[in-house]
């Protein structure tokens, strides 16, 4: 029983440590702010919109393809 109180407190002190880690590795993060988030949002969207259409297109044109083929 000793022995696992002994792990819990190096668990624990890990633990605490990594977390300190974290906070200290958080904070040296350059954040972008309220106009480069708008920006960065605009492309992530725009982009899924065109990949989900080339995708849209290429299903419809595998469709036919197959239909085609098989009749």
């Amino acid at each position: 029983m000793v022995a696992q109180t002994g792990k819990n407190k190096g668990a624990l002190a890990k633990a605490k440590t990594f977390f300190r880690g974290v906070k200290a590795e958080i904070k040296k993060v350059n954040w972008p702010n309220k106009k480069e988030l708008g920006t960065y949002t605009t492309v992530v969207l725009v982009t899924c919109a065109l990949v989900s259409f080339v995708v849209w297109v290429l299903d419809i044109g595998i469709h036919e393809l197959l239909e085609l083929i098989l009749g």
